[in-house]
């Protein structure tokens, strides 16, 4: 299944994508599911029945009617308006610290993402006012379906944890990010982080450690690696987050970026005004962003 919030010019909707269609979940399955996917992610195991007949239902019978509409016709936003955490990945690809002359760490290097910097696909990413060094990083993200619960888990458990699949373009103030140890300043400017366009269940991918990530500017090609060349795969990144914090239903975890970044040419090469940046990955679409400068918006 793909998930996604969308909007028709009123409150944001849960919905789910078929074909050329999005169901309005809340209204095909009378009120049994609810209007917010943020609802959905409070309690996915009582959901998740009713989520998968409703859909199963629209499948065999797909038509335009009373909560359906085309999937031109509504907006997407990002698929989790406001997950309880997103928590990212850095130099999880060997090419990629390389690339940036940075060391492989023995442990997962972990910096948090906050959601009032999320991007919908299609909506503009800013380049700030204060800096023009504003780069790409193309990653597959890891949806949580389950709480840990105030319990470690081992990397054997972890995948019983993963709801599902996503985009996530990791945009980045560079002079920010470097200014300081910290990347917290660099990785949360306004409108600097890319998410969707939907949320695709576990159950579509076969294997997310054999997923191509493919980030393009202006159409050409700059990022290209497969999932199987993380250092850390989805169950080391889960075992290592939950020995310090409690994993949620609807957190999202973006799994590091491949070489390919632009702040490392020669000449740099950033993002400016009236450029595209897309990311796709393996099953989980595309998601595509324009590029506008902060002042002109």
């Amino acid at each position: 299944m793909k998930l996604v919030t969308f909007s028709n010019g009123q409150a944001p909707r849960f919905g789910a994508v078929v074909g050329k269609f999005v169901v309005d979940l809340a209204a095909l399955s009378k009120g049994d599911l609810p209007s917010r996917i943020e609802d959905f992610f409070e309690d996915v195991e009582g959901f998740e029945p009713t989520l998968k007949a409703v859909v199963s239902a629209f499948e065999a019978s797909p038509a335009l009617g009373e909560g359906v509409a085309s999937l031109d016709q509504v907006k997407l936003l990002p698929p989790i308006t406001r997950p309880p955490k997103i928590i990212c990945v850095a130099r999880n690809y060997a090419a990629h610290a390389a690339e940036a002359g940075l060391p492989i760490s023995p442990i997962p290097i972990l910096f948090a993402r906050f959601a009032n910097a999320l991007v919908a696909d299609g909506d503009p990413v800013l380049v700030p006012a204060v800096s023009k060094d504003l780069d790409w990083e193309g990653e597959l993200a890891v949806i949580i379906g389950k709480s840990t619960k105030g319990r470690r888990i081992t990397k054997a458990e972890a995948m019983e944890y993963v709801f599902g699949y996503s985009i996530f373009n990791d945009v980045t103030v560079r002079d920010y990010q470097f200014r300081v140890t910290q990347y917290t300043a660099g990785k949360n400017f306004r409108a600097t982080g890319p998410f969707g366009p939907y949320v695709v269940t576990a159950d579509e991918i076969a294997d997310p450690h054999k997923l191509d990530v493919t980030t393009t500017l202006n159409g050409k090609v700059e990022q290209h690696a497969n999932t199987d060349t993380m250092i850390y795969d989805i169950p080391t990144i889960l075992e290592n987050i939950a020995e310090f914090i409690d994993l949620e239903p609807g957190d999202v975890i973006p799994t590091g970026t491949p070489a390919g970044v632009g702040f490392k040419r020669s000449p740099p090469l950033f993002l400016k005004d009236g450029d595209t940046i897309s990311v796709e990955v393996t099953g989980l679409g595309v998601l595509t962003n324009p590029v506008r400068n902060e002042e002109a918006v």
